[in-house]
């Protein structure tokens, strides 16, 4: 029998989680308890519990649609759709340190970070028009799904998917059924354990939950001096006419150049502590290879350039294009070093340099927060979605995000 705290706890779509616990001053353990009906929590618990749920029930003033953010990181992706009029009503990301960047940037969400997804209930999540996910990939496993059929047990994605983080995008949209999702991944995910994840991604979004998909890969290198493709995928539960391929890219061999991003080093920049110092703004020294590192560098690229590998450090100067920004930064800085001159050993990209790589702060500009430590944030941009790409994705894809509905003469019309 469903105890008056559990069925509170379900309409405010809250989960039994810490997060719950301290925010009603109560264990985690009484949660239980309550939830189990041994013993009946004080009225005021449950007063709180109906206001969250009559909070819940607002829009927030100004806003046009509700999101959630899934596997969230930095928030990337969030940034092409708020400005737009979205209001962001959930958000989980399990690595802590990005966690803390995202409450560095995010501070006033009337909601708090959940943790590991695959713990969270879909039932607890609220409401929302549009998904966005930038999930990891993951090879999935579908032998002995033809034996699983003919036992009558689970099929389809909840099989095939099963132990994926895909399973658990999957299962949210299953459940919730929003307007619309987002999902962006690296362009490899197409050829990926040779093609079998993509297509039971797709088989899953189309054929198992009845959406409309359309996918496109797309560089970076139109919006920011970083060659960067990555494959969006964009859904829509209600037929409509979105194309993807109208979607206008800029040029991208007359993109930005690095110099857009890079550290000026000549005091026409503000001093940008802990990065840059002095009053011409000089980038620490801390980001100069020592003489060893930039030696076996320079060995190891000259080892395969001799056996016809193309491996090797990547060097731009002020007129460059980068390599791809990779999570493993952190190690070496290999594939984005900056030249100093000839007589200088090259240096690493900043941590807000990054950030302007990917298109978190505006070029020359430094106003995302990065609370963390450096090789945490060479890890966080690494792994982000490049912010202008998805305001672009999000100014195509919002008419369609928006509410609609049928006219008496059948045609699609617009509701802000």
């Amino acid at each position: 029998m469903q105890t008056e705290f559990s069925r509170l706890r379900n309409q405010a779509h809250l989960p039994l989680d810490k997060t719950l616990a301290k925010a009603l001053g109560y264990s985690i353990e009484s949660l239980y308890r309550w939830e189990r009906g041994e013993g009946q929590p004080r009225p005021v618990v449950l007063r709180n519990l109906e206001n969250i749920i009559q909070t819940r029930k607002i829009k927030k003033i100004g806003s046009k649609f509700r999101f959630i953010d899934l596997f969230a990181g930095i928030g990337g992706l969030r940034r092409g759709f708020e400005p737009l009029g979205g209001e962001c009503v959930y958000t989980s990301e399990w690595n802590k340190y990005a966690a803390q960047t995202y409450r560095a940037n995010y501070p006033n969400d009337g909601h708090e970070i959940s943790g590991d997804i695959t713990q969270i209930e879909a039932s607890s999540i609220p409401e929302h028009d549009l998904l966005l996910a930038g999930f990891p990939c993951q090879p999935f496993s579908i032998a002995g799904v033809s034996k699983k059929n003919s036992l009558g047990r689970a099929h389809g994605f909840h099989c095939d998917a099963q132990g994926t983080l895909f399973f658990d995008v999957a299962r949210i949209v299953e459940h919730h059924k929003p307007r619309a999702f987002l999902l962006e991944n690296v362009k490899n995910l197409m050829s990926h354990d040779k093609g079998n994840t993509f297509k039971v991604i797709l088989k899953t979004l189309t054929e198992e939950l009845g959406y409309h998909v359309q996918t496109r890969v797309i560089n970076a290198k139109s919006f920011v001096p970083q060659h960067r493709e990555r494959i969006f995928i964009v859904g829509f539960r209600d037929q409509n006419d979105f194309n993807f391929e109208n979607l206008v890219i800029p040029d991208k061999n007359s993109g930005p150049r690095m110099s857009s991003i890079l550290h000026p080093e000549d005091g026409t920049e503000p001093n940008i502590p802990p990065f840059t110092e002095g009053s011409k703004g000089r980038v620490l020294s801390k980001y100069t290879l020592s003489d060893k590192l930039w030696a076996y560098l320079q060995n190891y690229a000259a080892k395969h350039k001799a056996k016809g590998n193309g491996f090797g450090f990547g060097l731009v100067d002020k007129n460059s294009v980068s390599r791809t920004l990779s999570a493993r930064y952190y190690k070496d800085g290999s594939e984005i070093l900056v030249s100093q001159g000839p007589k200088q050993n090259p240096r690493r990209l900043t941590p807000c340099e990054c950030a302007r790589l990917m298109g978190f702060n505006a070029l020359n500009g430094h106003d995302f927060k990065i609370p963390v430590s450096d090789t945490q944030a060479y890890k966080q941009f690494g792994n982000a979605v490049c912010v202008p790409v998805v305001q672009a994705v999000a100014q195509h894809m919002l008419p369609w995000v928006l509410e609609q509905e049928l006219t008496e003469h059948g045609s699609m019309k617009k509701i802000a």
